[in-house]
């Protein structure tokens, strides 16, 4: 029955269809062979079926897009060329071209490359397709924007290494640029990176004694760097004998390495939460090779110290791309209000409010104002609705959607939420309120909260924060005596309520549950049997949970937040010996996977229990204080 409604409401979607039922079934069958050709590289098979898609099946261009995946890697050009002639609007021609674009950029194949640069969407490139066109740009005697993004760090693919020796060929970048991305490259460990930039670029870069780097001498600029890659590499697991390793060698060390591996060891020294000892080396380093990244932490070692006069100085320091971020505007008024000086901090709070995440919010109640979620004043129409589903990309996302769940490919839900996202570039509000409205209607509703995010104006907190299977939330939250918009905020956030949600390391369901957190948690409820992709069981073994480790950790919400994702073992690790206010302790969490998701899940209950008509409880005070360890 679950496969003949899917295919039933299939058929109502895909409006061009005139065939039958069995026909449309067959396509649909069709398609999921092809999608196992392209796995197994059935080439043969998976071009039969592409050749066999009918025109009016609005799914028919998915084999040959397969298939042109596959040409890629064999440069199979005329593939590429036929497909993007037949196939012109949708994600599926804008993901064949940029990678095309890549390959056409690492075979400096530059006259084809420029005749299809053009054509792709600023939105669609991404980092080596756009490294190749400022390559390009670099043959032709320009200069590239914004080469400073490569002094992070990371790594970076093969077109972004080509621009940066092109570049440092042509005299764009300096000896000493080169040098400091060497040095990051070293101090990330992409060492064989490292060695390719030297290589490429001509650094005297000393590849013996980076094999041992103890026993490099400081005579040589390749010694040093060795020296202080030596250093670095010690302190991940020592930064104590790291430390007393650089001050030993610091005075035989240029002042550009020197202050380098001192903010490296700050950075560490913050990560691990021994501000006081990472305010002393940041002191010692040099403020021009600092990261994004290692402006930050500096900033967290003084609040959480809480010396906000220096706070107040290194935010006001930090580079416009890092201060101009809502985190620092919100911190340096709190800091300015700190030092008397509340005079300064309303313009910075204001800029901070601007949208609905965390520091918005802070800063909003900051000004004196409450949360609110009031309904939309306009809404979509009927016919706004009816417009935004004819819409072929919403179309055929449903259809992808409705084969997905009723064939189990979660492959297919991919393609459905591409064709989804696609489909709402360039969309005014009403017309994102209507895919919305879809969304919710089609149970389709982490695009729901896709396009309902996106409105500038009008917005509708009922789609943001949208509460399916309450009765099931509710009676549990009720049960076990847990805020209900607490635990919509940590559904929202860790699967926006898709059922069948499986993350990489395997947690499962709405609530996002390990297997071995499931099975201690039916043991400890008497559950005998189980399964914990049910939602009703699911919700049920997350909500006791979420419970337990709230009780666990002071009945404290915020850190039970943090130990829902990272553990509670790292949750108490994070207290201090002093109590500390909720939104220091929620800044300085180590892990930025974990950081993020503590101050999304309480924004998220936030805005929930202000649409539930909850007390008006501030997400500061909801914050709370953190105890002592």
């Amino acid at each position: 029955m679950t496969r003949l409604f899917s295919t039933i409401r299939t058929l109502t979607l895909a409006l061009t269809v005139a065939s039958s039922l069995p026909a449309l079934a067959g396509n649909n069958d069709d398609l999921i062979a092809a999608r196992d050709a392209y796995r197994s590289n059935n080439l043969s098979k998976l071009a039969a079926i592409a050749g066999s898609m009918p025109a009016n099946y609005a799914l028919r261009d998915y084999p040959s897009y397969w298939l042109t995946l596959k040409a890629l890697d064999k440069d199979n050009d005329s593939q590429v060329i036929g497909f993007l002639n037949s196939v012109r609007e949708g994600w599926m021609p804008e993901k064949i071209r940029n990678e095309w674009l890549k390959k056409l950029g690492k075979r400096e194949d530059w006259g084809s490359f420029t005749a299809e640069w053009k054509k792709l969407p600023v939105e669609a490139r991404d980092e080596e397709s756009i490294c190749y066109g400022q390559l390009l740009d670099v043959r032709q005697g320009r200069k590239p924007d914004d080469l400073n993004r490569f002094l992070e760090m990371r790594a970076t693919p093969d077109g972004c290494n080509q621009l940066i020796t092109a570049a440092a060929a042509q005299g764009l970048l300096t000896q000493d640029w080169l040098w400091r991305r060497e040095r990051l490259l070293l101090a990330g460990n992409y060492v064989s990176q490292a060695r390719q930039l030297a290589d490429a670029t001509n650094l005297p870069l000393d590849n013996a004694a980076l094999n041992n780097p103890a026993m490099a001498s400081a005579s040589s600029s390749g010694g040093q760097e060795a020296i202080v890659y030596g250093i670095v590499s010690k302190a991940k697991n020592d930064i104590s004998g790291a430390a007393s390793r650089l001050s030993t060698v610091e005075e035989s060390l240029s002042k550009e390495r020197s202050g380098f591996a001192w903010g490296q060891l700050a950075l560490l020294s913050a990560r691990k939460q021994s501000m006081s000892q990472s305010l002393q080396w940041y002191t010692k380093s040099d403020p021009q090779q600092l990261t994004g990244e290692q402006w930050e932490w500096w900033a967290r070692a003084a609040l959480r110290v809480e010396q906000w006069a220096l706070l107040e100085q290194v935010t006001r320091n930090m580079p416009a791309a890092v201060a101009s971020k809502p985190a620092w505007q919100y911190w340096r008024a709190r800091s300015l209000k700190q030092l008397g000086r509340g005079n300064e901090a309303p313009a910075l709070f204001a800029r901070a409010s601007v949208g609905h995440h965390y520091y918005a919010l802070l800063s909003l109640e900051e000004l004196g104002n409450a949360l609110s979620t009031p309904a939309s004043k306009t809404g979509p129409t009927a016919a706004d609705i009816s417009a935004m589903r004819g819409n072929p990309a919403i179309q055929r996302a449903l259809m992808l959607l409705d084969i997905s769940n009723s064939e189990g490919r979660g492959e297919l839900r991919s393609d459905a939420q591409r064709e989804w996202r696609w489909a709402m570039r360039g969309r005014n509000d009403m017309e994102l309120l209507a895919a919305a409205e879809i969304g919710r209607r089609e149970a389709f509703y982490d695009m729901a909260i896709y396009s309902a995010e996106r409105t500038k104006e009008d917005h509708d907190y009922s789609l943001r924060y949208l509460t399916p299977y309450r009765d099931v939330t509710q009676r549990y939250a009720r049960q076990l005596n847990v805020d209900d918009a607490w635990v919509y905020g940590l559904i929202r956030q860790e699967s926006r309520f898709i059922t069948a949600a499986r993350s990489g390391v395997g947690a499962s369901g709405l609530m996002q549950l390990m297997p071995a957190t499931a099975k201690w948690v039916a043991k400890k409820m008497g559950l005998g049997s189980y399964s914990v992709t049910d939602i009703e069981t699911n919700v049920q073994l997350g909500t006791w949970y979420l419970r337990y480790v709230r009780d666990s950790l002071s009945g404290n919400e915020v850190m039970a937040t943090a130990a829902y994702n990272a553990g509670p073992g790292r949750a108490r690790a994070w207290q201090d010996s002093r109590p500390l206010d909720g939104t220091i302790y929620a800044e300085t969490i180590p892990f930025s996977e974990t950081r993020d998701y503590v101050q999304k899940v309480m924004a998220n209950a936030a805005y929930y229990a202000s649409t539930f008509g909850h007390d008006n409880i501030s997400l500061k005070t909801r914050m709370g204080t953190i105890p002592a360890r």
